[in-house]
């Protein structure tokens, strides 16, 4: 398996439940509302063709429809989809209501429950970020016959590395699939699980990114991208006592390189402060700083006496 990893410290510039945006149609208020929804919205799709004779990574083409109450949002939202994404645009049209419609058709998606949901999570999000609502999605397959995946050992690297393409063309969901068929065929590969929680958690499922970021560090205890990474998603959700501990492994890891032991230091310093230790995070933000960190100058600044 090729090392390779995203690299994410999230400290630094903090990651929250997506970016206000200045949408008329499907405000921030709505996709917030609807988060849930949409999750439990893909789990009935998957329920249904379940029903229907689905066999778990049968591939399946599915049709996937946004609204909008401009057609300029979808006509953008269709040129992002066709940079980034191997899907067919089939059309926008007038309906009801003075809406729009999008219309389009994926490339083949091995389906599970997990592979549904942070599908129709990342077009949720793409949705949102062009005041475009996704309004429904669903496939037709063969289950007498189902086409599935190759998942002979061969292909372990084959499946990391276009996870990794896809994730460089925004394509967040093939990411997340394409690390999954990583794990099924080595179960044991920290690396497929510490880039896919970072996708999760890119996607708002931090609490299942925290999963990943456990099971990569059960695997490899010393992974120190894994560790600051889930240092930081504690943190951010309040367990700022357990991102300390994760940042005191990175501390302690012997021979750890200079830019993760400034971000270490960094970052403890943060949730130091976010414990009201203001003294103790100083003392880490001078550390990170001498270390040569120098975007510690700015808490520094800010929060600590001369």
């Amino acid at each position: 398996m090729k090392i390779f990893l995203l690299t994410l410290l999230i400290n630094i510039s903090q990651i929250t439940f997506g970016q206000k945006m200045e949408n008329t149609y499907f405000t921030w208020d709505g996709f917030a509302d609807n988060f849930g929804k949409e999750m439990v919205s893909a789990q009935d799709v998957y329920d249904q063709m379940v029903k229907s004779g689905l066999t778990d990574n049968s591939l399946a083409n599915f049709d996937f429809h946004f609204v909008s109450d401009k057609k300029e949002n979808l006509e953008k939202l269709s040129q992002f989809i066709s940079e980034h994404y191997p899907y067919e645009i089939k059309t926008i049209k007038s309906i009801e209501n003075n809406l729009w419609e999008l219309n389009g058709l994926t490339n083949e998606i091995p389906v599970t429950a997990d592979n549904l949901l942070y599908w129709g999570l990342d077009m949720y999000k793409r949705g949102y970020e062009f005041d475009s609502k996704l309004d429904g999605y669903g496939a037709l397959f063969d289950h007498k016959t189902p086409k599935l995946p190759d998942l002979d050992k061969s292909k372990e690297d084959f499946y990391f590395d276009k996870g990794i393409a896809c994730y460089n063309s925004g394509d967040l969901s093939a990411a997340v699939i394409n690390w999954t068929l990583v794990l099924i065929i080595n179960p044991n590969e920290p690396n497929a699980y510490y880039s896919r929680a970072i996708v999760k958690n890119e996607l708002y499922t931090w609490k299942s990114a925290l999963r990943d970021y456990d099971k990569a560090i059960e695997i490899a205890p010393n992974f120190i991208s894994a560790l600051t990474n889930r240092g930081s998603l504690k943190d951010e959700n309040g367990d700022h006592l357990g991102a300390i501990a994760d940042y005191n492994k990175v501390i302690e890891v012997k021979d750890v390189d200079l830019e993760n032991k400034q971000m270490a230091y960094f970052n403890r310093g943060n949730s130091k402060f976010n414990l009201d230790k203001k003294n103790d995070a100083c003392e880490d933000w001078k550390i990170a700083f001498e270390l040569g960190a120098e975007y510690a100058s700015d808490r520094i600044n800010q929060h600590c006496k001369k």
